[in-house]
């Protein structure tokens, strides 16, 4: 998130669904223009559609509730899973003569901090277009409830990314949380106190994304700003396009522990905090393992300095400490007091901003974890494709557009991409419903076995 906050504010409302057809219908019309005129996307596939039109048609006929659990590497992802919708399912089914009603749509879960950065005509919009928000950080019991309503009672199927969020990376799954399948055994419980007998399912479905072009030359150009901006030298003797991986990667490899190196020296002089990362644990490893091992202590430095601000204690992943962060954040932004701010004096109001501001900046370590949360060290290494070598460049990116006070939302445009949809085999919650039903402790046990059973599901789809 890309947002400078200085003043506190009233609590974030909940932006309630209100799915308007008119606004679908016009979005369907135009999202193929809309696809080829604003995004890096000139190609979208998708394999196995026959099993989610067959699914479709079953939701129809009201014999089952899905959700379709999708993959979120980069932000395009809703562009490609909509055209997945309105174009690639109806043409699936009239080739299979399947009978549909249309339109096929889905509702869906999107964070609630989007309309913060992206503005607030996007909730109206993400709104009318089914979807229903949720704030990350905390048990959100109200959206919590509205997609739980949606998932048991709604006309369309529902969608969510199990990551939480975008990790920049086509081949490499985050952690997945286990919201998704607690709405699933909700859902089964709803039906089952309705006396309803449709089936539950969870589908997984793959997103990959590829170059059309290897953008060699784009990642090179790129490479060098970056190591400009980091005070590196820049090798301007030209390009080799024969042999590129052998050029670029000793460059990101030395980007790399550079900004380590920055960011390390910059957390032990102004933040007191030191990286501890054993000498012998450096010395033991290769260049890639070294970097993965000081990136760690890094991210759970950087982390360290937000959860001393807020009062957290360091629990759980990365993935859940950014999130309890981002709501302590919030909850000093967005004050309960401020409903009704006129009962404030002025020198209570300008103290509550300055912990706004001041709680804004303590989040911005978080948003630098954020970037890196998914990044292994030996990612490039292990398949050294030009994918790789520019979703990498373009987490670095990232990184230094945020120390630069940059918007990280406006990547550079390196080339234009195929984005690959691959529709996995329904996972069945009505199977395990039995089991999570006996007790508390069986039904956390189910649903973190289902959320792990999905996780696997998932990276074979890569």
């Amino acid at each position: 998130m890309s947002l400078a906050i200085h003043q506190a504010q009233a609590p974030l409302e909940f932006i309630p669904p209100a799915f308007n057809p008119y606004v679908l219908r016009i979005t369907q019309l135009l999202l193929p223009a809309w696809i080829r005129s604003q995004t890096i996307i000139s190609q979208i596939e998708a394999e196995n559609v026959k099993t989610l039109v067959k699914l479709v048609n079953e939701f129809q006929q009201k014999k089952i509730r899905f959700l379709l659990a999708f993959r979120h590497p980069q932000v395009e992802d809703p562009f490609s899973l909509g055209y997945l919708f309105s174009h690639i399912v109806p043409k699936v089914a009239k080739q299979e003569k399947i009978k549909l009603n249309y339109p096929v749509h889905a509702h869906f879960i999107y964070d609630r901090g989007i309309p913060l950065w992206a503005g607030s005509h996007v909730g109206w919009y993400l709104s009318r277009m089914g979807g229903t928000p949720i704030q990350r950080g905390k048990a959100d019991w109200t959206g919590l409830k509205s997609a739980r309503n949606l998932f048991a009672e709604a006309n369309f199927p529902m969608g969510a990314a199990p990551e939480g969020a975008t990790n920049g990376l086509s081949e490499i799954i985050s952690p997945l949380e286990p919201g998704i399948a607690q709405l699933g055994f909700w859902c089964a419980e709803d039906l089952q106190k309705a006396g309803r007998s449709e089936q539950v399912f969870i589908l997984p479905v793959g997103i990959k994304y590829s170059y059309v072009s290897p953008p060699w030359e784009s990642i090179n150009k790129l490479l060098s700003e970056l190591e400009e901006a980091s005070g590196l030298t820049v090798d301007d003797s030209g390009f080799d396009t024969a042999l590129p991986q052998e050029r670029l990667y000793p460059r990101l490899i030395r980007l790399a522990e550079n900004l380590l190196t920055v960011m390390e020296d910059f957390y032990k002089r102004f933040y007191h905090h030191s990286s501890e990362v054993k000498t012998t644990e450096i010395e033991t490893s290769d260049g890639n393992e070294a970097i993965a091992t000081r990136l760690k202590a890094l991210l759970n430095t950087a982390l360290k300095v937000s959860e001393e601000y807020f009062d957290l204690l360091p629990k759980g992943n990365f993935n859940d400490r950014c999130r309890r962060v981002e709501q302590a954040g919030w909850n000093y932004i967005f004050r309960e007091d401020f409903k009704d701010n006129k009962s404030l004096s002025i020198i209570e109001k300008r103290l509550a901003d300055r912990v706004a501001e001041e709680a804004n900046l303590r989040m911005w370590h978080m948003r630098l974890v954020e970037s890196f949360v998914a990044v292994t060290g030996k990612y490039v290494r292990e398949k050294p494709t030009a994918e790789r070598f520019a979703e990498t460049t373009l987490i670095l990116w990232d990184v230094v557009a945020r120390i630069k006070g940059g918007n990280p939302f406006k990547r550079p445009k390196l080339g234009k991409q195929k984005a690959n949809i691959t529709i996995g085999e329904p996972m069945s919650i009505s199977d395990r419903f039995e089991d999570y039903q006996k007790n508390r402790k069986a039904a956390r046990i189910a649903v973190g076995d289902f959320t792990n059973d999905l996780q696997k599901a998932m990276e074979k789809l890569i």
